[in-house]
């Protein structure tokens, strides 16, 4: 069965597509075009999704460049106007909100994610933020949990470590059930302020302490299959909230080097299959850009802490980055500085913006090939395609 539906994919992508365009009064149709073999990458078991690299290219191969860039969205979860034309656009995933989950019953939310799957001509990652405490956007809805689930900092003063791999399991099954395959979590920023901005959220203690915590969800979620996205790398630390506007982050890189980056390292020595960038501006690192549109900042993720997995911005439609994009687009230095895959609630504007980058030669087509094949290899490692 697995390698019937592969087969009729591919298929399907030998055939024709629908594509939207600018101006976008009209979606016409547009035959596929199969580009040149990508470049050859390095497979070494060191690559999270080493496993996939053939099918994935494979895949890769029989995709237009529009298809391509498509997959390189996590789109928030639309209003039901623009549901119909972003499937068109091929989308990688959706992320699903509060208002998503909101009076639905299992069944309703359910029939909706196996509507999006169903429609989308590469299955689709879908995603929540899931972390317990302030931020539940399931389990707030009674009909899908008995009470919503509980804070890292509540769930260890109940039970230790053994109540957070107990409360991951149960949330991860919970996921799971209603056909999401990425919970956007845990955060691994380290808080032991109470008036930190991102204290809550926080596991709120030390290091060492918070990396522990991270290993225990990622491993958890794993066995689950559940994929998780450590958050916010490289640190929030005392920063104020980015939703809004700029945050500076002062410190030496001494300290994220002895303290922030220990979580991160430990959740991706777990094999977390993702990490969010934040937006908070790190001058020991890169004091002109938000770490989120920094290639300096993606290159100690992937170079020095060896992440191999996908990299992703925090949502794009943050105040943190409007003041940063005066030049290019904020899709494309996102992906100018190495991310995989781009946060979006305006998925039909960076989605041209991007594709005129390429189409302009402001982006090589190999850039794009080198995120979609990650993302293609992620998405057989999740048995999507099955």
């Amino acid at each position: 069965m697995k390698i019937l539906i592969y087969l009729l994919l591919l298929l399907q992508l030998s055939g024709c597509i629908i594509v939207p365009q600018v101006p976008k009064d009209e979606i016409p149709d547009k035959k596929i075009e199969t580009p040149e073999e990508p470049e050859e990458a390095e497979v070494s078991e060191k690559d999270l999704f080493y496993e996939y690299e053939e099918e994935a290219k494979h895949l890769l191969q029989k995709m237009s460049i529009e298809e391509k860039i498509g997959q390189m969205f996590l789109v928030r979860c639309p209003e039901d106007e623009k549901l119909d034309m972003y499937l068109t656009m091929n989308p990688g995933g959706f992320i699903m909100f509060g208002r998503d989950f909101a009076g639905k019953t299992k069944e309703e939310v359910i029939g909706n994610i196996d509507y999006f799957q169903k429609n989308s001509l590469i299955p689709m990652i879908v995603g929540v933020d899931e972390e317990g405490g302030t931020v539940v956007r399931v389990s707030s809805n009674p009909n899908l949990a008995e009470e919503p689930f509980k804070s890292p900092q509540e769930l260890f003063n109940l039970g230790g470590y053994e109540e957070i791999r107990r409360d991951t399991e149960e949330k991860s099954k919970l996921l799971k059930s209603l056909g999401i395959n990425l919970n956007l979590s845990p955060v691994a920023d380290i808080s032991t302020d109470p008036y930190d901005f991102i204290f809550d959220r926080s596991f709120g203690k030390p290091a060492e302490e918070t990396a522990q915590f991270v290993k225990v969800v990622v491993e958890t979620a794993k066995e689950n299959k559940i994929s998780s996205a450590l958050k916010h790398f490289p640190g929030y630390g005392n920063n104020a909230d980015t939703h809004t506007s700029s945050a500076y982050d002062k410190r030496p890189y001494e300290e994220f080097l002895n303290r922030d980056f220990i979580p991160f390292k430990e959740g991706i020595e777990a094999n977390a299959e993702c990490v969010l960038v934040s937006h908070n501006i790190v001058e020991s690192i890169d004091p002109e850009f938000p770490a989120s549109l920094s290639k300096k900042a993606i290159d100690i993720l992937k170079n020095d802490l060896n992440f191999t997995g996908i990299v992703m911005t925090d949502d794009l439609s943050m105040g943190a980055i409007s003041e940063f994009s005066t030049i290019y687009p904020p899709e494309v230095m996102a992906v100018m500085a190495g991310n995989d895959m781009l946060i979006v609630t305006d998925f039909e504007t960076g989605y041209n913006s991007l594709l005129s980058a390429v189409k302009e030669e402001i982006i090589p087509e190999e850039r794009i090939n080198e995120s979609v094949l990650k993302i293609l290899k992620w998405k057989f490692y999740l048995e999507l395609f099955t």
